[in-house]
């Protein structure tokens, strides 16, 4: 969440580790004079929002992270933290931030024996840490399909992505981190804390499995290693055996339905098609569906046409039997014209294509849901509503992922990502170029929104059909009255019964309140 990856390390080495190109740090922090300025404060994906810190820091060590945070902390100035850089909030690049930690040369991945998994620095990028787990040791972590989303925030929000429904979240591979904190005495030093039940700092640890970025410290490495029950063939050594291993290769589709031919009722009825089908599958428990993974992108009518992308274990005996059958289900009844390719891919290569490059659209306000159960009628009205407004010339997107199966095996307790009994996750966003539109199209994805729930005070509050939100889709607006009538706060919405032990970590970890930003975990209130 608050964090965003930079360049690329270097190429995989016969060490099975990847050291960047270490960049000095000796010389004074770079400021709005420096010429590498605009570039490092400018590195946000999301544009609408640009930060003007006094200083940023280009760390190559945890060491190095514990010196920046304590001269911070000394000279009282505000911090932050970039990992990435696909932050959708102003909670990086807001005004009060004054010292602003860049994590992009913190990118090495390796095999550490100590604690039997894999070691990778929170600077790293999915892209380049998919390529050095599976091409070192045909490894590979349940995330996601984005390659430039930094590893810093998109951990400690509990990422998912297209081997979640067959392994889980990616906490739920996370073994432990290194993270830089400050104590009671305002002294910064650096804790090692694991998922071992006589692990001292355990709650430490839970705390980064949900909780979202730049709440307790700034991470510094993450240990990745699968639960000591998961179910791995026989005879693998420690190293193939610490994470799962991927498909050998994805059978994909993409079917096309071109607005200029869908009606209303066409275009309903993929939703509820689509809707019905994960109900049902994640009620049925087929096995053979496990590694499906889908997103149904409906497009605002300037985009030009509502897209389903789906994908299997192209191993399978059955797998472009399942993948048609699919592909079927949800266009069962659709009389609107489509187009449809098939392509199967390499499973590297299929996690190393961008496939949410907006081109010039990089303005953007994004909100996000849990989904029980498929929308109803009135929703998928709603949907109908303002997409197939002709007016609008934004680039608005509710975007439904495949969810569920190994996610929902996790107890809600077991990790601070406390949703785990959901068939979709939703997205709901708008992209656009002119800095002089910011208030119209945020002020229409903010009605879009509230009547898509609206009645649930125009939130996805918990109940039978929502289950709250994302953390890693950060909305302010949820801790805004004027939008969330919920009566719901916010961090439930987020973090449900799991927030008060949230706050015990903060008390104890960050006690100053100095990793803090518009949804971070508050302090508790002192005691009367």
């Amino acid at each position: 969440m608050t964090a965003v990856a930079g360049a690329a390390p270097a190429e995989h080495g016969t060490s099975r580790s990847r050291t960047p190109a270490r960049i000095p740090t000796r010389i004074p922090a770079v400021t709005p004079a420096d010429d590498r300025y605009p570039h490092l404060a400018g590195r946000g994906r999301n544009t609408r929002f640009a930060g003007r810190p006094q200083e940023i820091h280009l760390p190559t060590s945890a060491a190095e992270v514990a010196a920046v945070v304590q001269a911070a902390v000394d000279g009282g100035r505000r911090l932050a933290v970039r990992s990435g850089g696909h932050c959708l909030e102003n909670l990086v690049d807001g005004p009060a931030v004054q010292s602003l930690v860049d994590l992009s040369a913190l990118q090495e991945i390796r095999y550490d024996a100590a604690h039997r998994a894999f070691s990778v620095q929170a600077g790293a990028q999915l892209g380049p840490t998919y390529r050095a787990l599976y091409l070192g040791w045909g490894a590979a972590l349940p995330a996601g399909t984005c390659p430039s989303v930094g590893l810093g925030g998109y951990v400690q929000g509990a990422g998912f992505g297209p081997m979640c429904r067959s392994h889980g979240l990616i906490v739920d591979h996370l073994y432990g981190i290194e993270v830089v904190t400050v104590d009671a005495d305002r002294r910064a030093r650096t804790v090692l804390a694991t998922r071992r039940p006589d692990d001292p700092h355990r709650e430490l640890w839970w705390a980064h499995t949900g909780a979202g970025g730049g709440n307790f410290g700034v991470v510094t490495r993450y240990l990745f290693r699968s639960p000591d029950d998961a179910d791995f063939p026989r005879g693998l050594s420690a190293e193939a055996s610490a994470l799962p291993r991927p498909p050998r290769s994805v059978l994909t589709v993409a079917v096309e339905w071109p607005w200029e031919g869908l009606g209303e009722a066409d275009f309903s009825r993929i939703v509820r098609n689509h809707g019905a089908w994960h109900a049902h599958d994640e009620a049925a428990g087929d096995g053979g569906y496990d590694t499906l993974y889908s997103g149904l992108y409906l497009n605002q009518r300037s985009v030009g046409q509502v897209v389903l992308t789906a994908q299997i274990d192209g191993s399978l005996p059955d797998a472009d039997q399942r993948l048609r059958a699919y592909v079927a289900a949800v266009g069962d009844g659709v009389r609107a014209p489509y187009r449809l390719r098939y392509q199967q891919l390499p499973w590297l290569d299929s996690v190393q294509r961008d496939v949410e490059n907006r081109g010039a659209a990089t303005r953007s306000k994004s909100k996000g849901a849990y989904l029980r159960r498929p929308y109803d009628a009135e929703q998928i009205a709603t949907l109908w509503r303002h997409l197939s407004e002709p007016g609008y010339q934004g680039h608005t997107v509710a975007l439904l992922f495949s969810y569920g199966r190994a996610v929902n095996r996790v107890a809600p307790q077991a990790t601070a990502a406390a949703q785990r009994d959901s068939i979709l996750k939703a997205y709901l966003g708008t992209y656009w170029e002119d800095p002089r539109e910011d208030e119209h199209h945020v002020a229409r994805i903010r009605e879009f929104y509230a009547q898509l729930y609206a009645a649930t005070g125009g939130v996805p509050a918990p109940d039978t059909a929502t289950d709250g939100s994302y953390i890693n889709y950060p909305d302010a607006d949820l801790a805004d009255p004027r939008w969330n009538t919920s009566g719901t706060p916010w961090h439930a919405l987020y973090f449900k019964d799991g927030y008060p032990r949230l706050q015990q970590v903060k008390r104890q970890w960050d006690p100053h309140d100095l990793f803090r930003h518009a949804l971070s975990v508050r302090p508790p209130a002192p005691a009367e």
